[in-house]
């Protein structure tokens, strides 16, 4: 793996000088931040028209049920597909961290829901491996993925066209990551309000955003490709 050269070392009252400029800069991020996510969330609605029917623990579940009483859904696309062993080991480090927020979503009208292609009994088993407790739905037999352009036909993966991030560019796999939200109106029709792809929900991979902080960030120069490190949180330490 290459190495970094050493930033120089300083007395504490250039240290100061040197964040404080850099402070600057984070400040207008963050003011850039708040006004993208203003226009995010003024961005216009698609009304979901189709019937999609989902299998959850409990039972076949339309995308209306999956609200579970509240007017807005988050949902999560985990890669794993209909004949995939297991989750995507990236998808399941952002995983390990929705459990603990689901409950404050809950205090502003959100429903957190993940999502995926693989049969129900086969997420079910995945998920009591990993310990997680977040309402997992199986799309299997219907074409919500597809429709929400996070999985791709056979011929599409192939022929590096698949529909993703807005562009036919191809994805490396024939399972995406991407997080799609809707909104119920008081009539109870479920609208399509925004969805997110690529880096786009990179900030729901939590460790990212604490090795943003230290000063060897993401330490992934010479890896095959970012995320390569990961693992599923039951197979540090262990050969692949």
């Amino acid at each position: 793996m290459a190495t970094s050269t050493q930033p120089k070392v300083v007395s504490r009252e250039e240290w100061v000088l040197a964040r404080k400029k850099l402070l600057v800069k984070e400040k207008e991020l963050t003011r850039q931040r708040d006004a993208l996510t203003r226009e995010r969330q003024e961005l216009p609605w698609v009304k979901v028209e189709k019937a999609y029917t989902f299998t959850s623990a409990k039972g076949e579940k339309s995308l209306s049920d999956l609200f579970d009483g509240r007017r807005q859904l988050l949902v999560y696309h985990f890669m794993f597909g209909p004949e995939w062993k297991e989750g995507c080991a990236s998808c399941s480090m952002a995983a390990d961290h929705f459990d603990g927020s689901i409950v404050h979503l809950a205090q502003r009208d959100v429903t957190f829901v993940v999502v995926s292609r693989a049969p129900r009994e086969r997420l079910e088993e995945f998920q009591k491996r990993m310990g997680w407790k977040f309402e997992w739905v199986s799309s299997n037999g219907n074409d919500f993925n597809f429709d929400y352009h996070v999985s791709f036909t056979r011929e599409e993966f192939a022929s590096g066209s698949a529909y993703y991030n807005y562009a036919n560019k191809g994805f490396p796999a024939d399972e995406a990551p991407g997080v799609t939200a809707f909104i119920k109106n008081d009539a109870g029709e479920v609208f399509h309000t925004y969805s997110t792809f690529g880096r786009g929900p990179e900030h729901v991979l939590v460790p990212y955003s604490f090795l943003d902080l230290v000063a060897k960030g993401r330490d992934e120069a010479g890896m095959p490709h970012p995320m390569a490190w990961v693992r599923h949180h039951d197979r540090y330490g262990v050969n692949p």
